[in-house]
Parts: structure tokens; sequence; C-alpha cells
């Protein structure tokens, strides 16, 4: 335990979540405006491709710097770099005149969305104990949740109405009203002599608590991948424009937003349990993933309704679920260095699978139209080529169906194993 402790005042929680909100709305809602990009300032695939995967791997990688630079700097001052630097990059983003520019400014926003990550937690951390903090994770937890969720939708409605620039402007907007509200979060000074790391990895020799942080990883890979690409699966394969794609990617969001109440609900009436609801999610996953290989250029889009729908309650079901299991597995004094962790997986993962999502597709898309000119424009998710695009986006589907079934095995193993550890050392 630090050894002053720092009390949040009323405009805490709403600041952090506010900055924290942009971060899974720019992993999950850029890619939408790409084809909108690629028309304006080029389709060459690697730097299009950066646009996307520049900001997350950066917030990716950079999420350990920070970590280390928020313990010498004060938690607050690596959150307002953080807000600013993001914010700023949104802003040259918005003006960048060439791809070279804005996979820059995009490098930029994530390495500034790191910053943020980590105050957000560290401030959490630091500020909120007992059933407060538990709380205050939670809603942070249910905000990354929203931001994926609505992160197309809101991206798609921009690009159809004021274009693709309009993305990164509201982005720098809420970032700008986040910063003023910088101004009145506590200073917090890290007692490195008795604070815990905001990230411990030695938790994760608790099974049950690094099951559960498998758990949002099944949903990275299931769900956050396919909720930034499915619109440019969309465009490339029934020509659906930016905005329509958005409005149609409710049908998947919907269920993030109204499951965890409904969970809630269940398990406070004794209706269900936690355990239930997670291997639930899992197997919706799995089973709204294998759904969405229906999805031709020759096929009804209502046969993928279903499946998208299905996706949709695979991540929404454990969110906010999952921290209060993961916190509630490790001792009370680790729960905030806990919820580091857990978050790294969650967002991190996001990142980095977004990446590889992105890599891998382009990809196979290209060696399928090899020696075409209209290759580059057709991986950016252009009309033109939608068999060629369908057969690449059905390879990947195909191995992010392998991938959570193997994560959701992990996980289940894992928090068995402790079960069964627990029960043993019980009797």
């Amino acid at each position: 335990m630090p050894s002053t402790r720092t009390e949040p005042g009323k405009l805490t929680l709403p600041v952090v979540l506010a900055a924290q909100f942009v971060i899974p709305m720019s992993i999950a809602g850029t890619a939408i405006a790409l084809p909108d990009i690629a028309l304006d300032l080029g389709d060459s695939p690697g730097p299009l491709q950066w646009v996307v995967n520049g900001f997350n791997l950066a917030f990716a990688l950079f999420t350990v710097v920070w970590g280390a630079v928020s313990d010498r700097i004060g938690h607050r001052a690596s959150f307002r770099i953080g807000v600013a630097l993001t914010g700023l990059a949104g802003i040259v983003s918005a003006a960048a005149p060439t791809l070279i520019v804005l996979d820059v400014a995009r490098i930029l926003a994530g390495v500034g969305a790191a910053a943020v990550l980590v105050g957000s937690t560290s401030i959490l951390a630091s500020t909120y104990f007992g059933a407060a903090r538990a709380k205050a994770f939670a809603a942070f937890g249910t905000v990354n949740g929203l931001g994926l969720a609505l992160g197309p939708t809101i991206a798609g409605l921009l690009v159809g109405g004021i274009g693709w620039r309009g993305v990164f402007l509201t982005q720098a907007a809420i970032l700008a009203v986040a910063f003023a509200g910088t101004l009145a979060l506590p200073h917090i000074r890290p007692d490195s002599a008795g604070t815990s790391p905001v990230l411990d990895f030695a938790l994760l020799r608790n099974r049950k608590f690094l099951g559960l942080c498998l758990v949002p990883v099944a949903g990275a890979i299931g769900f956050v991948t396919l909720l930034t690409y499915l619109p440019n699966a969309l465009s490339g394969i029934v020509a659906m424009d930016a905005a329509s794609a958005g409005l149609l990617m409710l049908v998947m969001t919907a269920p993030v937003l109204l499951a965890p109440a409904a969970v809630a609900r269940l398990i406070t009436a004794g209706r269900t349990t936690p355990t239930t609801v997670i291997h639930v999610s899992l197997a919706a996953l799995i089973i709204g993933d294998l759904g969405l290989l229906l999805l031709r250029p020759d096929g009804s889009l209502w046969w993928i309704v279903g499946p998208m729908v299905l996706v949709g309650f695979g991540f929404g079901l454990p969110i906010g679920l999952v921290d209060g299991e993961a916190l509630a597995s490790v001792p009370p004094h680790s729960t905030g260095t806990a919820a580091g962790v857990l978050n790294l997986f969650r967002i991190g993962g996001e990142a980095l699978l977004v990446a590889g999502y992105a890599w891998l597709l382009s990809s196979l898309v290209t060696d399928r139209l090899s020696g075409d000119p209209e290759a580059d424009a057709a991986a950016a998710g252009l009309p033109g080529h939608a068999h060629e695009y369908a057969g690449a986006f059905h390879d990947v589907v195909g191995i992010l169906v392998v991938l959570v079934g193997v994560v959701a095995a992990a996980a289940i193993v894992l928090t068995r194993s402790a079960k069964s550890a627990d029960v043993s050392s019980a009797a």
C-alpha cells in the first residue's frame, strides 16, 4: 500500500473513462474508414494497413514502456501526456495530406494511447480502494466494451456524413475535453518502496486468474478482429458503403450493450453462475464465427444476422463479470495490479490480434490477385473482386475459430484445475 492514501475527486472517474473510451474506438473503428482513405490518399497496402496497425502495435508495445515511465514521473503526469499526445495525433491524422503522414500520426497516437491506458489503471488503483475500486474497474471494463461496440458504428456514420477525417477529429475533440478535466485529477506520488508494481506478472501463477485473463483474449480473437474488419468485408464482398455497414454492425454490437445487465440480473436471482456464463460466451463465439462463413457474394445478408448476434453475445456476456471474478481470485491488496494485468491481456491482445488479422487478410487477398493492378484496392476492401476477398475472408475466419477454441479450452482447463486444487486443499 502507498504510504499516503490519495482520495479521488468527483471528476476522477469521468475524466479517466472519457479518455479511455477513445482507445477501443480507435482500435475497432478506424478500419471502416480504410476504403475512403484509399480513394483519397492511395491504396498502397503497406502504408494503408499501417493506419490501423501502426496505432495498434505502438499501443501494445509502449504499454510496458509507459508502465516504467509512469512510476518515475507520476501517474497523473503520464496520463495527461498520453491524453495530449493522442489528441494532437488525432488532429494531425485528420489533416494528413499523405498516407505516410497519416501512418506517423497513428503511431504517435498509439504511443499516447498506451500512456492513457497505463495512467488510467494506475490512477484508479491508487485512488480507489475496497468496493469502490472494484466498481471503478468494472466501469473501466464496461467503457472499453462500449468503445469497441460503438466504434464501427460511430466511425461509419462519421465517414458517411463528413468523411474519414471526421473520425480522427471526433476522437481529438473527446480527448480535448478529457485533457481539460485532468486539471482536477489528484496528484499521485508513487511509493516505490511499498507499492506493488502496476503490472505484476507473478499473479499469473494463480491458475484461476490466468484462466480468466484468457477469456477477454478469446473475445479479442473471435469478436474484436471481426468488429474491426467485418465492415471492410461487407464492402469487399457485397459492395456495402461505410454508413450502411456501420449501421449493420449494430446487430453485432447491441448484444454487447444489453448482455451485462441481463447477466447481472440472472446471477443475482440465482438462475445461473459466473462459470456457466463464461462457458456459454465462449461457445457463442465459436458458433457465431463459424456462421460468418455464410458471408458470400451470391448469398443473402440475412444468413449472417444470427451469427453476428451470437458473436456479440459471446463478447458481451462476460463483460464486467470477468473483471469481478478475476479480482476476487487474488488477495485484496493485489486487486489494483491484477486489474492492470487483466486490462493488458484484454486491450494489448486486441491491438495485436487486430494487426495480425489485417496482415493475414491483406496477404491472402493480394496472393489471390497476384499481378492484378487492383489487388491493393481489393485488399483495402474496395468492391470489384468479391470472390477473391470472400475466399481470403473465409480462410482467416477458419483460423479464428481454431484459435478461439484453443484459448477457450485453456481458460476452462485452468479455472477447473484451480477449483480442483481449492477443493483438495480444503479437504
